[in-house]
Parts: structure tokens; C-alpha cells; sequence
């Protein structure tokens, strides 16, 4: 990691707990904003350094405003913006490192803060990673999956995606159960994330789908 890069990580970042959403470095995330601490939240993000850390609630049967999280997320950029006309914000969030939770801090505006150790994950910044997985495995799994759970697909573009953007945008986009979620953002390395990625499709397969694992945003 350069100094360059270096330098621009913060030592407070806003978090933005979600169940079944997952971001990964350099994933692509759209958010419909309305609630008013997220509202603030974002106005202080656009403020400052323009990050977010996305992480999960460990225990999605928790109804609580601020549920106990996992301690691994990770923080985007936020690469697109827009306000509509009652007041939401529309942003895309562009995964830039993930981050262990060293401490959390008190809430502002009625949004959590933490501070973030980015040691583990120095590599996230480094750019994509090389692709050793075995693709056409992969492939395979996800032709029946996508067939099984009624999801539609170009496969011409998705056979020419390169390796890390093919993982990691059917990691975020599929509707894995949120610990499946939280360990594909957990693994060390791309090849690990792939293979990690092609036991969950190849399991799914052996069950039928559940219904509503959509994540609501």
C-alpha cells in the first residue's frame, strides 16, 4: 500500500449495518438512503473523506436500532450521488478495503462511528487480484443455480468478465444466507473467496430455495 493510500484512510468511520448486503473492494453498491440518521450520515460522509463502512448485524433475529455487528466490514467510496425530490439520497458505494473494528465510538447524529485497523487488509488497495480459481467449475454451479432460483443472465458478458469482477459481483448480488455473506467477505484472498463461492453454489443446489432472502436496503 502506497503512502498515498495510506495517508487517505481514516482513523473514524461511519458504519452502515445491513443484513444479507455485502461489499466487497471494488464491488459496485447502489443505496436508497431515507432514513434521517443515514440521511446525516451521508452528509457527513460527503463531507469529509466520502467513505462508509458497510458491515452485517452478527444476529439478524436482533431488533434493535444498533444490533451488535461483525467485527470485519468493508468501507466504499461514494462514487455516485443524487437527492430526490422527498428528500432521499441515492449513492453508490465503490468498495475501496475492508477493516477489523478496533473500538466503536459514541453516536453522532444517531449514526455509529468506529475506528477502523486496516493492517490485515493492506492488500485490498493493491488492486484486482491475479485469478487461479477454477473457473468453468464455477461457471457450471452458477448456470444451475441462476437456473434454479429463476435469476436471468447474459452469459456472453458474464463469461467475459475478468476473474476477481465475476466473483465478486455474483458474491454481492446472490441471495446467500448473511453468514454465507459474511464469509466470502472474510476470506483471505481472492482464489479462497472463489473457491469459498463455488461450495455455496454447489450446496444450494442440493436444496431448494428458500423464500424471501432478498435484502432489504
Amino acid at each position: 500500500m502506497s503512502e498515498r493510500q495510506g495517508a487517505e484512510l481514516p482513523v473514524i468511520l461511519p458504519i452502515f449495518p445491513l443484513t444479507g448486503v455485502l461489499l466487497l473492494p471494488r464491488g459496485r453498491l447502489p443505496l436508497n438512503i431515507f432514513e434521517p440518521r443515514y440521511l446525516a450520515m451521508t452528509r457527513g460522509a460527503l463531507a469529509g473523506e466520502r467513505l462508509i463502512g458497510m458491515v452485517q448485524p452478527s444476529d439478524p433475529t436482533v431488533q434493535e436500532s444498533n444490533p451488535p455487528v461483525y467485527p470485519t466490514g468493508c468501507a466504499g467510496r461514494i462514487t455516485s450521488f443524487s437527492e430526490t425530490d422527498d428528500g432521499r439520497f441515492l449513492i453508490t458505494l465503490t468498495g475501496t478495503g475492508r477493516f477489523r473494528i478496533r473500538e466503536e465510538l459514541p453516536l453522532l447524529e444517531g449514526y455509529r462511528r468506529i475506528v477502523p485497523d486496516w493492517t490485515e487488509f493492506a492488500r485490498d488497495n493493491e488492486g484486482e487480484e491475479e485469478a487461479r480459481f477454477d473457473r468453468e467449475r464455477l461457471m457450471r454451479g452458477l448456470r444451475a443455480y441462476f437456473q434454479q432460483h429463476q435469476i436471468t443472465a447474459d452469459w456472453d458478458a458474464v463469461t467475459s468478465v475478468p476473474g476477481e469482477r465475476l466473483v465478486t459481483s455474483i458474491a454481492m448480488i446472490c441471495p446467500f444466507d448473511p453468514r454465507e455473506k459474511q464469509a466470502l467477505l472474510e476470506a483471505p484472498d481472492l482464489d479462497e473467496r472463489a473457491r469459498l463461492l463455488t461450495a455455496i453454489v454447489e450446496m444450494a443446489l442440493m436444496h431448494r430455495p428458500s423464500e424471501g432472502t432478498g435484502a432489504r436496503h
